[in-house]
C-alpha cells in the first residue's frame, strides 16, 4: 500500500528544505501545513525558546477511528552541517546528496516514512486508533528538543522513534552519558622572555589526557575527548585551556568510575605542580552534565512484541540490539514512555557520503502500518 513514488517525492521535497539544528523553523512550518491538511491537531511548544532554535518541537495529533492507548510516533526534524543547499540525486534506487553536503536522511527520511504512513491510513479509511507524532528540533546538539518538550502535550505511554540505520532491528537498549568539561587556568607570560614566570594551560591538560584510557573501555562503556581549545599565540605561555569529553556506558556504576578517573586526571594534574603562588594557579575547573540516561526495554514489552509480530507477518526479522549512541529515546523513556528505535536504511550519516535505499524506506512504511494495525486489533 505504500506508494513508492509519492514517498519519493516526499523525501526529495523535505531534504530540499534547510534544517539544520537551531534553524529548524522552515521545516516545521511546512510539516504543520501537511500534517493539518491530513485532519492532524497540531502545536508548537516552547522548546525554541530554551535551545535557541527558530521553532518549537512540532506535536501533531490524529484521533484516529478506534478506541484504542495512544501510540507516540518520533523524528527529529533537524540535520547537521554541512546541511544547506541539499541537492538529492536520486540512482539506481538509492538517494544521496551531490556530494557537497549531507542528504538530510537522517531524519527525514523516518519523516517522509510518517508522512506516507499517515496518507495510506486516511485514504485507505484504514482502523487506527489515536497518533501522536512528536517531531523534535535540535537532536543532533545532544537531544535539546525531547530535554525541553512539553510533557503536558503527550498523552502516549510507549510508541517508536525512528532514527537508526537496520529496518530488521529495534533498538531496546542505549546507554547514559556525561559530558565533562575542563577549564584549565595556568598563567601567561611572554614564551621567549619570561617563560619561567608563566604556567602552561596547554601543557597541564595534555599531561592529564595522556594518562587517559579511550576510546572502548569494555564492552558496555566509551569514553572521548573531542574538543580542545587554549591559547592566543605562540609567543604567550597559554593561560586557559578548555577540554570538552564524554563518557557512556550501560552500567551506570562504570559511567560513574570511568567519570570519577577522568576527572581524578586533570585535578592531579594541576595539583601536582604545585601551588605557592597568591593568585592560587594552576586550578581546574569541572562541569559534568547528565546528557541523557540510558533505555532498557525488557524483551517482552508489548512495544518490542508489536514489531516483532508486525515483522513476522511481513515474513521479516525483527532483532532487539544495543547501541552505543542517544537519540529522543532515551528522553523519553525518562519520561515515562518506552520507546523502541527503529531503522529506516539511512548510512554514513553525518558524512557526505550519506545515502538511503527507497526500498528501505519502503520496507520501513510497510511495517509501520502493520505495527499500528495490530495495535488497533490488541491495544
Amino acid at each position: 500500500m505504500i506508494n513508492r513514488e509519492r514517498l519519493i517525492d516526499t523525501f526529495r521535497f523535505l531534504v530540499g528544505i534547510d534544517s539544520v539544528s537551531r534553524q529548524e523553523g522552515d521545516i516545521a512550518e511546512e510539516l504543520k501545513k501537511i500534517l493539518e491538511s491530513m485532519g492532524a491537531e497540531t502545536v508548537f511548544d516552547g522548546a525554541g525558546k530554551m535551545t535557541g532554535s527558530n521553532t518549537g518541537n512540532l506535536i501533531a495529533k490524529f484521533k484516529g477511528n478506534k478506541k484504542v492507548p495512544p501510540l507516540l510516533l518520533n523524528a527529529h526534524m533537524d540535520t547537521v552541517e554541512p546541511g544547506r543547499g541539499v541537492i538529492p540525486v536520486l540512482k539506481d534506487g538509492v538517494f544521496t546528496s551531490d556530494g557537497t553536503t549531507i542528504l538530510g536522511a537522517d531524519d527525514k527520511s523516518a519523516i517522509a516514512v510518517l508522512l506516507e504512513v499517515m496518507t495510506v491510513l486516511k485514504e485507505k479509511d484504514m482502523a487506527f486508533g489515536p497518533i501522536e507524532m512528536v517531531l523534535t528540533i535540535c537532536e543532533e546538539i545532544g537531544l535539546m528538543g525531547a530535554k525541553h518538550l512539553d510533557m503536558s502535550l503527550v498523552t502516549a505511554k510507549y510508541g517508536y522513534a525512528l532514527d537508526s540505520t537496520d529496518t530488521e532491528g529495534i533498538i531496546t537498549r542505549a546507554p547514559s552519558a556525561n559530558k565533562i568539561e575542563f577549564r584549565v587556568y595556568g598563567r601567561d607570560a611572554h614564551a621567549g622572555a619570561a617563560p619561567e614566570k608563566g604556567i602552561n594551560a596547554i601543557w597541564l591538560a595534555s599531561r592529564a589526557i595522556a594518562g587517559l584510557q579511550l576510546g572502548r573501555i569494555d564492552g558496555e562503556t566509551t569514553c572521548n575527548i573531542g574538543i580542545i581549545n587554549g591559547g592566543i599565540a605562540t609567543n604567550i605561555v597559554p593561560n586557559l585551556v578548555c577540554v570538552k569529553g564524554e563518557v557512556r556506558s550501560h552500567d551506570d556504576e562504570k559511567l560513574k568510575k570511568v567519570t570519577g578517573a577522568i576527572v581524578a586526571a586533570f585535578e592531579d594534574s594541576v595539583r601536582s605542580y604545585g601551588n605557592n603562588s597568591s593568585d592560587g594557579l594552576p586550578k581546574v575547573d569541572v562541569i559534568i552534565e547528565d546528557d541523557f540516561f540510558r533505555t532498557d526495554i525488557p524483551e517482552d514489552h508489548p512495544v518490542v512484541a508489536l514489531a516483532q509480530r508486525a515483522a513476522s507477518n511481513l515474513g521479516r526479522k525483527m532483532i532487539t540490539k544495543t547501541t552505543g549512541g542517544g537519540a529522543d529515546a532515551n528522553i523519553f523513556f525518562t519520561k515515562g514512555i518506552i520507546t523502541g528505535v527503529i531503522g529506516t536504511g539511512m548510512r554514513d550519516m553525518h558524512t557526505v557520503r550519506e545515502s538511503v535505499k527507497v526500498d528501505d524506506m519502503v520496507k520501513t512504511g510497510e511495517l509501520l502500518l502493520e505495527i499500528i494495525r495490530l495495535h488497533t486489533m490488541t491495544g
